[in-house]
């Protein structure tokens, strides 16, 4: 099953990622200082994943592909891993779009 997992990193900031059910990381989001904007950017993946328009698809400087999942107001509320084709790329986005309404949640 599907998972965020919610971690507070080095600098105390919380943060989340979201796992497909085989375990792998499929977004990951920036720092937040308080737990509950966390929170608030989880439901910000659910509700946004399923608006293609967005995903922000991009190409980093040694080739990879990458996407960003954006919120309405335009803010980067995700992160993908990189990948070495656009194939890839966007089945990581169908695999957020159907991983992220239904995914539970961990503290880790």
């Amino acid at each position: 099953m599907s998972k965020f997992e919610v971690y507070q990193d080095a600098r105390s900031e919380y943060r989340f990622r979201l796992k497909a059910g085989n375990g792998q990381k499929i977004l990951a989001s920036e720092g937040y200082s308080a737990k509950a904007g966390c929170m608030n950017g989880i439901e910000s993946v659910r509700k946004n994943s399923q608006d293609n328009k967005r995903y922000e698809r991009l190409k980093s400087s040694n080739g990879k592909h990458f996407f960003n999942l954006k919120a309405s107001n335009g803010q980067v509320i995700g992160t993908s891993e990189m990948y070495e084709s656009s194939s890839g790329m966007e089945n990581g986005i169908a695999s957020v779009t159907s991983n992220a309404p239904k995914a539970t949640i961990e503290e880790v």
